[in-house]
């Protein structure tokens, strides 16, 4: 180790550091590293110190730390703590964005993507997670902008207001094609009309939404082919609501029911779970549907 009086030029620092000449002159032009003295010739010479100091120079650096925070850290204006906490959050949202951007490669890969779909899965990767959620944010303010939620009948109206969709850290395939069917299903103008309708109407109710019988021997009479005007219909139809309503009864029920059923918004409520992994349910409104006919066409 040289005494800490002798003095190196850039070339010679550049042999004991491993670094270019040009590295080294353009760190110095930074004043990264200035000067210890000037030779006679007013070359730039540098003390034993210069050599530490492009160690950690060059450590953060590699640490993908940028020079103004290089310059930063030098000067004492901060702390390489302080610096290395900014730089392990931008890093963990980069690979957040390579990780998603992976899962939709993969996606398009395993769909066969149309180009429409590849435009808007390319769209959605470049989507930071607050721009996601602005998505779903803007979708809910013109759905229920100005409606006022009511006692009762507006549960649609207050779930989606606590239910906003994010994409997971790392998506699975089925996570990516779930958020781009639920990107496409809000952007739906029909969808959003459909929604609103239903939350005006809860809004708007005075009563309690009709109760909902279980939906299981519709769908078991569903399943088996039963056409819900039918004579066996009648009789599957008397387990699940009182068989003494009148028929205007019945009509009501059935308008009630069919206020607040809809396919699409179910398709919601299930890309929703996908997206918070939560466990899979079977569709019910095809169930639901038949219901409404039976009920529509009991005499």
């Amino acid at each position: 180790m040289a005494d800490r009086t002798d003095l190196f030029t850039i070339g010679q620092l550049a042999r004991r550091t491993g670094l270019s000449v040009r590295t080294i002159r353009f760190w110095s032009d930074l004043d990264l590293l200035p000067p210890t003295a000037r030779s006679t010739g007013g070359y730039r010479l540098y003390d034993a110190a210069a050599v530490a100091r492009l160690d950690l120079v060059r450590s953060l650096r590699e640490l993908g730390i940028g020079l103004d925070d290089v310059r930063r850290i030098l000067q004492r204006r901060t702390s390489v703590r302080e610096v290395a906490q900014a730089h392990s959050r931008a890093l963990d949202a980069e690979i957040r964005t390579l990780r998603l951007r992976r899962a939709v490669l993969r996606s398009v890969a395993r769909r066969g993507s149309t180009t429409e779909e590849l435009r808007l899965m390319n769209d959605l990767a470049r989507l930071s997670a607050r721009e996601r959620q602005r998505i779903i944010d803007e979708f809910v303010a013109e759905v229920f902008g100005g409606v006022e939620p009511g006692p009762e009948g507006d549960g649609l109206a207050r779930a989606m207001r606590t239910l906003p969709a994010d994409l997971p850290d790392e998506p699975t395939d089925e996570e990516v094609d779930a958020w781009v069917e639920l990107a496409g299903l809000v952007a739906d103008p029909a969808f959003r009309l459909r929604v609103r309708a239903m939350a005006v109407a809860g809004a708007a109710a005075t009563s309690p939404p009709p109760a909902m019988p279980s939906v299981e021997p519709a769908r078991a009479a569903l399943a088996a082919g039963i056409a819900p005007d039918s004579g066996r219909a009648r009789a599957v139809l008397d387990e699940m609501v009182d068989p003494g309503l009148s028929r205007a009864e019945r009509l009501a029920l059935a308008d009630g029911i069919a206020t607040f059923t809809d396919r699409q918004v179910e398709r919601y409520w299930q890309l929703i779970g996908v997206l918070n992994r939560r466990p899979p349910f079977p569709p019910a409104v095809p169930a639901v549907e038949w219901l409404v006919a039976a009920l529509r066409a009991a005499p």
